[in-house]
């Protein structure tokens, strides 16, 4: 039986623009840096007019936090923070929730996820197919959590009725409103994949929550956590809090609540850095997408 491993998918579409597509390196004015030039990691959180933290900027993941996979995803698109010119990242967080993995979600989980019959079915027929399916490797939006965890960087821009975030992964736009509306009640609405998101502010920490994705069904590409094809159901509920405390740093808290595929809800953080001087760049994921016609499923 010969068959392709899920990482090529994943290096194919992220391989399939041109490696040297990238803007030329620009010192935003406004940054603190120090005598040396570089981005002072440690400086203040920056805030809205309304004394918000401000979460707009570019971000990368936290430089140095292992992948707990085979190969982590820097070593596919490189570690654009690591040659970013900053100071020293904060340390790390003693009391922080596991640390997400691109490839596992669940990898520095003691135990793992803890998966229903359901789940674990489901993610066996996937990995069975070398992950064939993963919505990354067809050029499809590959929900929130390997989003959070991408190699490549994201942008966020605020006001203070909604924040957008832009992932050069796959060209993701995902909105997250903070106006107050309400959530829309599970099933009253078309499911999307990134779902429907709205947050409230406590304190310096911004809560978001988010259902009505596209649910999984067995052999669909929708309701994937991670490349290992962990999933989730129409069921899910997820909430994030994130936080910036201090002016180069987010940290994001991810608990997924879904019934139907865990036992019990899990929580995760990802970290994430600021890259101020460099700028997303335009990534079309299907352009000289090749995957599908090179997988081979004897």
């Amino acid at each position: 039986m010969r068959r392709t491993l899920a990482g090529v998918g994943v290096i194919a579409a992220l391989c399939s623009g041109s490696a040297g597509a990238q803007w030329l390196k620009y010192q935003a004015p406004g940054v603190p840096r120090d005598a040396q030039g570089r981005v002072r990691m440690d400086a203040p959180t920056p805030r809205t007019p309304d004394n918000k933290p401000d979460f707009s900027g570019n971000w990368v993941r936290f430089r140095g936090e292992g992948g707990g996979a085979p190969a982590d995803i820097r070593q596919i698109v490189g570690d654009r923070a690591a040659a970013a010119p900053a100071s020293p990242p904060p340390s790390a967080d003693p009391n922080s929730p596991p640390i997400a993995t691109f490839f596992e979600l669940g990898a520095n989980m003691p135990g793992g996820l803890p998966y229903t019959a359901w789940a674990a079915e489901l993610r066996k027929q996937r990995m069975a197919l070398n992950n064939k399916e993963n919505p990354d490797a067809n050029c499809l939006p590959m929900g929130l959590t390997q989003f959070h965890m991408h190699g490549q960087p994201r942008k966020i821009m605020q006001n203070s009725s909604v924040i957008a975030i832009m992932y050069e992964a796959n060209y993701g736009l995902r909105y997250i409103y903070i106006d107050g509306r309400p959530l829309p009640p599970p099933g009253s609405v078309q499911p999307f994949w990134y779902g429907y998101s709205v947050g409230k502010w406590q304190g310096d920490e911004l809560i978001v929550e988010t259902n009505n994705l596209r649910g999984a069904e067995s052999g669909s590409s929708d309701g994937w956590l991670d490349v290992r094809g962990s999933p989730y159901s129409d069921q899910a509920r997820f909430i994030e809090r994130i936080r910036r405390p201090t002016y180069g740093k987010l940290e994001i808290d991810i608990t997924l609540d879904d019934p139907k595929a865990y036992t019990k809800p899990v929580t995760v953080r990802v970290n994430q850095q600021i890259s101020p001087d460099d700028e997303i760049i335009e990534f079309i994921c299907n352009e000289n997408q090749q995957f599908r016609r090179r997988v081979k499923i004897d």
